[in-house]
C-alpha cells in the first residue's frame, strides 16, 4: 500500500513523471529542551515566526509526549522506535546498542531503502560517555566547532580537582549570555549554515535524503546573541503561578534542578532562586528559543529556494519539555506535564495545516515516517504510526500515552489519558502492591496542585488496568561496550585489557572497527594522533580492527 504522501504527489503529476516521485525526502528537525512555549501553541509572548510558519502548513500535535524527560533515552526512543523500559536504558551514558546491538535506527531503515542519510548537530545524545551512532549516517556526522561562550568572563571556573569519574559534575560557566555577536558565533548558527550547504548539495545530487538537523538551544546555558534578548521585555514574560510541589505527591516525584545549579551564579542545594533570577532565566529561555527559531528559518528558506520543499516531509520535534520554575522545579527530569509534553509537527508538501488533540508518543515517529515515505512497516517497534492523522486530524490513534522517569531505585511509569495522569512508583519487576501512586486530573486541576490518588481510588483502578496491558519495565542494564552481532570479539592473547576497553569505548556504533573519525575523537594529542592512524591501519582499508588498534598496527598483513 502506497503512503499518503506518495499517493498525493502521484495524483498531481503526469504519468511520465510519476516514477520520479517514488521517494520522498525527510528533513528531521530535533530541538533540545524545548517545551511548547511557541506562538503556534498559543504562547503570545514567544517570538517564533519561523516555527509558526511551519506549523501553519503542518499537522500540529497538541498532546504529544516524550517517552522520558531526559536527552539520551528520549532520543533513543526517537531513533529506535523503542521505549526506555523496552531497552532498559534510563540514563545518559548507556548507548542504546548496549541493549540492542542489532537495532536498526530510523535513519538506517531509510538508508536500507536507498536513501542518503546525514546529520548535523544534536540527534543522539553525545557526552557522559555516550555518542553519535555512526552506522545511522551515510557520511560522518557534523559537529560544529563553536565556543560555548563569546564572553570570557562567562566561561567555567577551573575546578581545584577535576572529577575524572563524572566530569559533567564539574562547575560550569554562566547560566546565560547576551553578547552582541553574529549568529554563527554559537553552535546553532553553524549547524544552520551546514544544513543549508547540505540541502543545496542534495539538490545537485538528486539522491533522496533523510537529513537530521539537531539544534542545541534552548538547552542550558541560555545563550543567544543580544538581539534575541532584546526581542523580549522581561517584565511581561509569564512567571510561575504555583511554586510548590503538588500536595500529597511523594517527595521523590520532584527534583531540585541539579542541572541548573551547576552553573555559575545559581544558588546550590534546594535554595529558592528568587523572583529576579527566575525572571532573568525565563527571559534567557525565550531569547534562546527565538535564536533557534531564526536558525530554523535559514534551513526552511533553503528548502524552499532549492525546490526540495516540493518533495520533502518536514518533522519538527522537541526531545522533552522543561520546568521554568513551576512547582519550584527547573530543568526536566520528572513525570509532570511541563517536562513530558513536547512540541511535534509534521508537514507534507502541498498539504494545509491542521491540529490534532490525539495522544502521541515520540516512538510513534519512526513508523509514521516509514509509512509516509511508502516504506514497508519496520518490525518490532513500540511505536504506532499516526499517518492517518495527516488525512483526518480527528482520526483515532491512542487512548493513552506512556512515559517513565527513574528516581534512585524506583521507576515512575506514567499513563497519560485525555483527562488523567497516573504514576506508578516501584522498582522494576516488583509487584504493583509495593507501588506508591500519583493521580492528577487535568480537567479540574491543570496545574497539578494536588495528588488525588487517595481520593479517587476508582480512577486509579481504571488506569492501573491500562498500565497492566504494558510489559513490565526492564531494569537499567549494565553498560558494557556494545558489540554488533556477527562481529567476533577479537581479543588477541597479547593485547592489554586497557587497550581493548579503549577500542570498544571508541567503537560508538559497535561495528567492530574504528573509522578515522572515531579514532581521533577526544585524543589527548590532537596534533599527533592523525599521524598514528595510517600506522595502525595495517591492511590500509581506512578502518582499524580491534587487533590493529590493540597492537598499534603490528599485525600480520593479509
Amino acid at each position: 500500500m502506497k503512503s499518503l504522501l506518495t499517493l498525493f504527489l502521484l495524483a498531481a503529476l503526469p504519468l511520465s513523471a510519476q516514477s520520479e516521485a517514488a521517494k520522498s525526502n525527510v528533513l528531521l528537525i530535533c530541538i533540545d529542551d524545548l517545551k511548547p512555549v511557541l506562538g503556534c501553541y498559543g504562547d503570545t509572548h514567544a517570538k517564533t515566526p519561523n516555527i509558526d510558519a511551519l506549523a501553519a502548513r503542518s499537522l500540529r500535535l497538541d498532546r504529544a509526549y516524550c517517552n522520558q524527560a531526559v536527552c539520551a533515552p528520549s532520543r533513543n526512543a526517537l531513533m529506535t522506535g523503542l521505549r526506555p523500559q523496552t531497552l532498559g536504558i534510563y540514563d545518559l551514558p548507556t548507548n542504546f546498542r548496549a541493549s540492542r546491538p542489532d537495532a536498526v535506527t530510523v535513519a538506517q531503515y531509510f538508508q536500507q531503502h536507498g536513501y542518503r542519510t546525514e546529520a548535523m548537530g544534536k540527534i543522539m545524545h553525545v557526552g557522559h560517555g555516550n555518542g553519535e551512532d555512526a552506522a545511522s549516517w551515510t557520511v560522518p556526522h557534523f559537529q560544529p566547532k563553536a565556543t560555548q561562550y563569546a564572553l570570557p568572563e562567562n566561561s567555567a571556573p577551573k575546578p581545584e580537582k577535576k572529577n575524572t569519574a563524572q566530569p559533567w559534575k564539574d562547575p560550569r560557566g554562566a547560566a546565560t549570555e547576551s553578547a552582541d555577536v553574529p549568529d554563527d558565533t554559537y553552535a546553532d548558527g553553524q549547524i544552520a549554515l551546514e544544513a543549508v550547504r547540505r540541502l543545496r548539495a542534495a539538490k545537485e545530487s538528486g539522491e533522496p535524503f533523510f537529513m537530521g538537523v539537531g539544534f542545541m538551544k534552548p538547552h542550558l546555558p541560555f545563550i543567544a546573541p543580544k538581539k534575541y534578548w532584546d526581542m523580549h521585555d522581561p517584565a511581561t514574560l509569564p512567571q510561575p503561578h504555583l511554586d510548590t510541589a503538588p500536595e500529597g505527591a511523594p517527595d521523590f516525584a520532584g527534583q531540585s534542578g541539579g542541572e541548573l545549579r551547576q552553573y555559575k551564579g545559581i544558588p546550590g542545594g534546594k535554595e529558592p532562586l528568587g523572583p529576579d533570577l527566575t525572571r532573568h532565566l525565563i527571559h534567557g529561555y525565550y531569547a534562546a528559543t527565538s535564536y533557534m527559531d531564526a536558525q530554523l528559518g535559514l534551513v526552511l528558506a533553503a528548502l524552499d529556494e532549492t525546490g526540495l520543499a516540493e518533495n520533502t516531509i518536514v518533522v519538527f520535534w522537541g526531545d522533552h519539555g522543561w520546568h521554568l520554575g513551576d512547582h519550584g522545579f527547573w530543568c526536566k527530569h520528572t513525570n509532570f506535564e511541563q517536562a513530558a509534553r513536547i512540541p511535534l509537527m509534521v508537514a507534507l508538501p502541498g498539504k494545509t495545516g491542521s491540529v490534532s488533540s490525539a495522544l502521541v508518543e515520540t516512538v510513534d515517529l519512526y513508523p509514521t515516517l516509514a509509512e509516509l515515505a511508502g516504506l514497508p512497516a519496520a518490525p518490532g517497534l513500540d511505536g504506532k504510526s499516526f499517518a492517518p492523522l495527516l488525512e483526518d486530524a480527528a482520526a483515532p490513534h491512542r487512548d493513552h500515552a506512556i512515559h517513565v522517569y527513574p528516581r534512585n531505585k524506583l521507576l515512575g511509569r506514567a499513563i497519560r489519558t485525555d483527562r488523567y495522569r497516573l504514576v506508578e512508583w516501584k522498582e522494576a519487576g516488583a509487584t504493583p502492591a509495593t507501588a506508591e501512586w500519583e493521580l492528577y486530573d487535568y480537567e479540574t486541576d491543570p496545574g497539578e496542585s494536588k495528588n488525588l490518588a487517595a481520593e479517587k481510588p476508582e480512577v486509579v483502578k481504571e488506569l492501573q488496568a491500562i498500565l497492566a496491558t504494558h510489559p513490565e519495565a526492564k531494569a537499567q542494564i549494565k553498560s558494557d561496550p556494545p558489540v554488533s552481532p556477527g562481529i567476533p570479539e577479537t581479543k588477541p592473547k597479547s593485547a592489554s585489557k586497557d587497550r581493548v576497553g579503549m577500542f570498544r569505548k571508541r567503537d560508538k556504533n559497535g561495528d567492530g572497527k574504528l573509522s578515522r573519525e572515531e579514532f581521533l575523537l577526544n585524543q589527548p594529542d590532537p596534533d599527533e594522533a592523525p599521524k598514528r592512524f595510517p600506522v595502525f591501519d595495517a591492511n590500509g582499508d581506512g578502518f582499524l580492527s580491534e587487533e590493529e588498534f590493540v597492537k598499534g598496527g603490528k599485525v600480520a598483513k593479509p
